[in-house]
């Protein structure tokens, strides 16, 4: 299991920076963008569009690793309130409840991007590469999902037989 963790995380490591790659093209056409509507009111064509792809990449190819670094919301509030064994049972629901909505966005991604035969307006971009992202997104995050389950699992585990001694 030791082996398989370390590569869906560094693969996952690997997907973010790719993702955060994608800032660089984003930062220059909404900086040409701005330039060129304000100071010679000549707008770049397509640049709403292309902003919003590329900003889709970046944002999909970091869901996993912010998942990994234990980067999004949660709350803590009423959780640090329980004992140790309970926000580990808690932390166990929350994984298969988050393992399951992720499930069915890349089972529904993958068919929905296979589907998906449509254009963009401005820019005549096909739409399924974006689709079929979601769906690549989700399953990484299904396996981030998963070790964050076995861990919860193996400490409820260890904390309990250290219980019942």
């Amino acid at each position: 299991m030791g082996r398989a963790k370390r590569a869906v995380q560094k693969l996952n490591r690997l997907i973010c920076g790719v993702g955060a790659f994608f800032l660089i093209p984003l930062m220059v056409l909404t900086t040409g963008e701005v330039i060129g509507r304000n100071l010679f009111n000549r707008p770049i064509a397509g640049a709403v569009e292309l902003s919003e792809y590329l900003l889709a990449v970046f944002i999909l190819l970091g869901v996993a690793y912010t998942q990994q670094i234990k980067g999004h919301v949660a709350v803590s509030v009423l959780l640090s309130r329980f004992p140790l064994r309970g926000q580990t049972v808690l932390n166990i629901l929350s994984a298969v409840l988050s393992l399951f909505i992720f499930a069915v966005l890349a089972w529904q991604g993958l068919i929905v991007g296979m589907e998906e035969k449509t254009v963009s307006d401005m820019l005549r971009m096909p739409q399924y590469p974006f689709r079929l992202l979601v769906a690549a997104a989700a399953f990484l995050t299904c396996l981030e999902i998963l070790i964050d389950l076995g861990d919860s699992v193996s400490k409820l585990l260890r904390r309990s037989s250290e219980w019942s001694r």
